[in-house]
């Protein structure tokens, strides 16, 4: 199984598994399988095909509609090194996470053709680019994005990106053309002071994810702020072997710290790849033509889902997509929704972007405005996993501000005042406006 893509989407504290080979939780009438803690790894993987047999809804998709570029399958090795430094940084033991390393890499894709000098070399390495050129990396972004695009008919793919920058503030017309010709952004410019402007794209990333996520930018833009530069990826694919729902049952799930929890566990038996070794019992599960699908790793008992997690890398998920045989097994998966939200900042500069976050930052080639730098990276995810496929969706938001702009501050909530005399530091009033009056007509 060759992979196109290391993951869309990954997740923690999820789910599953036990094999015939079972893949299970437990119930009195089955097999005592175990659950590690807070659960099991899951993956949202695009992968090439192995031979197999898919059900009749949909025709098998056994390879690429053309050959991948060396460039190409560098930068999906960059993506996929960028997935595992990612998932390394953000994991945190019983907590649930989902994020897209795609999405977080799309948008800072676009920043970086406004970075410059050490700022550039600090992004492009913990993207995990290499020596590529920025040439190069726009490119490949640009045919990823068409091939992940309408690879499969049965699945639905979408992949978004918008420029939205302040009414007057000035950009480098060669920065919009590369975020437009290489990303197929949509660049527009508002006025950021009228609430209409946060308002105009929330809705752009709400309807680009078909209403999964909301709220990206807050109501009252800072006034600091001058760009926002966002992905979006939505997703939504039917098992190639859907669940019965009449099979569904409620089940406990085995949490870490030994307590259970009641969830709709799914259920069949067929055919499908799978792999185990000492560590983890993998199953992948296909969507529609089996272009796309969803890897599920279950930790050995002994072995925890965070530990597991931490020793994944590039290399060995290279090993582990194409290490799949399909085998008959009995899978149990939990019936689920999470939604999910994580500001991304220390987690990039834990991996060395450093310089973008703080007044070193150099974005020289994005405006000749001096002075900016990235304020926030933050990532909206949801995903639903249910009898009939998986839903899943993911935002990822890159604020520029510039530095030259000072803090606000807006008395527009209760305050204390003094009146004082600062030579001698003699106070001669001191108040506290908790509820103003009613503005009179001649006020």
């Amino acid at each position: 199984m060759h992979p196109l893509l290391g993951t869309l989407g990954f997740a923690t504290n999820v789910t599953p598994a036990t094999v015939m080979r079972t893949l299970n939780l437990e119930g009195s009438h089955r097999p005592q399988p175990w659950f590690p803690g807070t659960a099991t790894i899951l993956m949202l993987a695009v992968t090439g095909c192995g031979e197999s047999v898919t059900d009749p809804g949909a025709d098998e998709i056994t390879e690429l509609p053309r050959a991948l570029t060396a460039a190409e399958g560098e930068i999906i090795g960059a993506s996929n090194r960028f997935t595992f430094d990612l998932l390394g940084q953000a994991n945190r033991p019983g907590e649930n996470l989902f994020l897209s390393p795609l999405s977080a890499s799309m948008a800072l894709g676009m920043t970086l053709n406004g970075a410059a000098g050490e700022t550039w070399n600090q992004m492009r390495g913990v993207l995990g680019f290499g020596n590529l050129t920025q040439e190069e990396i726009n490119a490949s972004y640009e045919s990823l994005i068409d091939l992940l695009v309408g690879l499969d008919p049965a699945v639905e793919t979408a992949i978004g990106n918008s420029v939205w920058t302040r009414q007057g503030f000035p950009v480098h017309a060669d920065f919009l053309d590369s975020v437009r010709e290489t990303f197929g952004a949509e660049v527009a410019e508002l006025d950021f002071a009228n609430p209409a402007a946060s308002a105009r794209i929330n809705e752009w990333v709400k309807a680009a994810t078909n209403g999964r996520i909301e709220d990206i930018v807050p109501a009252v833009i800072p006034v600091s702020v001058v760009m926002y530069l966002i992905n979006t990826i939505y997703f939504k694919g039917s098992w190639t072997y859907r669940f019965d729902p009449s099979e569904t049952r409620r089940e406990r799930f085995h949490l870490d710290d030994g307590s259970t929890r009641t969830v709709p566990l799914m259920t069949f038996r067929r055919e499908l790849p799978y792999q185990e070794n000492g560590r983890f019992q993998a199953v992948d599960l296909p969507y529609g033509g089996r272009a796309f699908s969803m890897t599920v790793l279950l930790p050995r008992p002994g072995v925890t889902v965070d530990s597991l997690a931490a020793s994944l890398d590039a290399a060995e998920w290279e090993a582990i997509a194409g290490g799949f045989s399909d085998t008959e097994l009995l899978l149990y998966l939990p019936r689920f929704r999470l939604p999910y939200e994580r500001k991304l900042n220390d987690d990039l500069a834990a991996l060395g972007m450093v310089d973008a976050f703080d007044r070193r930052a150099d974005f020289t080639r994005l405006s000749p405005v001096t002075g900016l730098f990235i304020s926030e990276v933050r990532q909206k995810s949801w995903v639903e996993v249910n009898e009939e496929g998986t839903e899943a969706a993911a935002a990822t938001v890159v604020e520029i501000r510039e530095s030259s702009a000072g803090p606000v501050v807006r008395a527009d909530r209760p305050f204390l005042f003094f009146i004082r005399e600062r030579l001698s530091g003699t106070i001669l009033f001191a108040g506290k406006l908790a509820s103003p009056p009613a503005a009179s007509p001649g006020m």
